[in-house]
């Protein structure tokens, strides 16, 4: 086995990156199952999702708010709109926008979709302490509000 090192910075910085992003791709897998168990994709999980507990939104702040990419999130939304998961209705200050808002189905769907969401989390999730969790949680805090002051 060849072993190549970065400089000791580098090589820590590489790691680190490496284990979130196994991670995170990891829980996204299983929640990844979860959401088609439901015929829903992780994408139009997300809408769903934002629309419950943030009430009506415009395009522009579902893709603000969101946890994914927002790229595709025209088509994201009329697909929900076809299974009659959702409604849009042009926004009345701004014709050129539309606002979008959960259906009483989406919404009997999202309490379900979510409640098995958070179960997987919580199975994926319970080898920690909640200090540990916690402290995770406090340490990748500080990272994003260092960036953020660097930027």
């Amino acid at each position: 086995m060849i072993v190549v090192t970065y400089g000791a910075k580098s090589d820590l910085n590489l790691k680190l990156w490496v284990k979130l992003s196994r991670l995170n791709m990891e829980i996204s897998r299983e929640l990844l199952k979860v959401f088609k168990s439901h015929g829903l994709s992780t994408a139009q999980f997300a809408v769903l999702e934002v629309l419950y507990h943030k009430g009506e939104l415009s395009i522009g702040e579902i893709i603000e708010k969101i946890l994914i990419s927002g790229g595709n999130i025209t088509v994201v939304v009329t697909n929900l709109e076809k299974k009659g998961l959702l409604e849009q209705r042009p926004d009345e200050l701004d014709a050129r926008r539309k606002r979008v808002k959960i259906t009483k189905a989406g919404a009997e769907l999202l309490e379900i979709v979510f409640q098995d969401h958070l179960d997987t989390l919580n199975q994926l999730l319970d080898y920690y302490e909640d200090i540990e969790k916690e402290e995770l949680i406090y340490l990748l805090g500080q990272i994003k509000e260092r960036r953020e002051k660097t930027q």
